[in-house]
């Protein structure tokens, strides 16, 4: 594996590499972590429900009933998965003046991720989620195929620009269907039982997964062992809108030209696959932040994240991405926006009918 990031990042690129690889590594087990403690929630509640259903049924109180049918804690932190649901609540947030009670974690996470966005560029694609890091491995992974000569090949741009506009299709059908609805019907959505059980659905999504599903994930998998990253360079519509808000960022990367002698080593680390040796600033929506093609330039000062005093190393960039996640969610949690509302008498309710409750038409 050195051998191969080696030839990729250049071995002065590899400290750099493995920082933002730590980082990777411990938000997917903190994903993993809070999606066992919620499947364990779920199931515990499976468990309960009929028990339940039937002292209801008896007549007894529901209330008395609370105390006796207590589920472990459930992580609201799984309600990162919704960004939807999130960008609804905001949305709804923004028009009545308060956070809705259902869902409020999902809406901090989606303002934190924004906000790392605007400060820090896309580092939540390169350096937070999951999906990416799993991208990224598929990719290096596919460099040791037969054929490929330790490269991920690129579409042509003819094939490659119109594939890199369905993110931002994607994106502007969900802005479209949120904002043009009624302030009344985006109430009753965030309300209704299809909500409050949305991350219960995510989570039968991948534990409950149908074939359809099972081949459209195994084919995006298999295309990630040759083309690099292709859901989070042609369809996923987080990371357009992220990368929008980048746009705004005061980071970005400059090249100093005087400096630069065109080997194009940053040309070639590149995930994006962005002209960083023929760019003075990189200001593309694409740029995730990653900070390869600063670690690759054997070059000292040639290549810099500017808009900082000093340059930022990948340690202290990689500090300030964690620092502003436990940021927004320590001040989510001092501001009481970070737990829901929803009883377990309600869960105990809802979850066994889960899967017969459909999206509100």
């Amino acid at each position: 594996m050195q051998r191969i990031l080696a030839g990729t990042v250049g071995r002065r690129g590899l400290k750099s590499y493995r920082v933002r690889l730590l980082v990777q590594i411990g938000f997917a087990a903190l994903v993993l972590l809070l999606g066992l403690q919620f499947a364990h929630f779920v199931r515990r509640a499976e468990q309960l429900a009929p028990a339940y259903r039937a002292d209801l049924e008896r007549g007894l109180d529901a209330e008395a009933l609370a105390a006796r049918y207590e589920l472990p804690a459930r992580p609201p932190g799984v309600e990162g998965f919704l960004p939807i649901s999130g960008l609804m609540g905001l949305v709804d947030w923004i028009r009545q003046g308060r956070l809705n009670a259902v869902h409020p974690a999902a809406t901090m996470l989606f303002l934190l991720f924004v906000a790392m966005a605007l400060l820090l560029r896309k580092a939540f694609c390169s350096w937070v989620c999951p999906v990416g890091l799993l991208s990224e491995s598929l990719a290096r992974l596919g460099r040791r195929l037969p054929g490929l000569r330790g490269r991920n090949p690129r579409l042509p741009g003819a094939v490659d620009i119109p594939l890199r506009g369905v993110k931002y299709l994607l994106l502007g059908f969900f802005l479209w269907a949120i904002f043009t609805m009624s302030g009344p019907a985006l109430a009753a959505f965030i309300a209704s039982d299809y909500n409050q059980v949305a991350d219960v659905k995510m989570l039968w999504f991948f534990t409950r997964m149908g074939l359809t599903a099972a081949i459209v994930l195994l084919a995006l998998a298999a295309a990630s062992l040759v083309v690099n990253g292709p859901w989070c360079r042609y369809l996923c519509p987080y990371g357009a809108l992220l990368g929008l808000v980048s746009w705004a960022s005061p980071l970005r990367i400059a090249r100093h030209a005087p400096r630069c002698t065109d080997c194009g080593l940053c040309d070639r680390v590149c995930m994006a696959r962005l002209p960083i040796s023929r760019s003075a600033r990189v200001l593309s929506p694409e740029c995730t932040g990653c900070l390869d093609c600063v670690a690759s330039c054997p070059q000292t000062n040639a290549l810099a994240l500017a808009g900082t005093r000093r340059q930022l190393s990948a340690l202290r960039f990689a500090a300030l991405v964690v620092l502003l996640f436990l940021v927004g969610y320590a001040g989510s949690r001092a501001a009481g926006l970070w737990y829901g509302a929803i009883p377990d008498t309600e869960y105990l309710r809802r979850i066994p009918e889960a899967a017969q409750v459909d999206h509100p038409r």
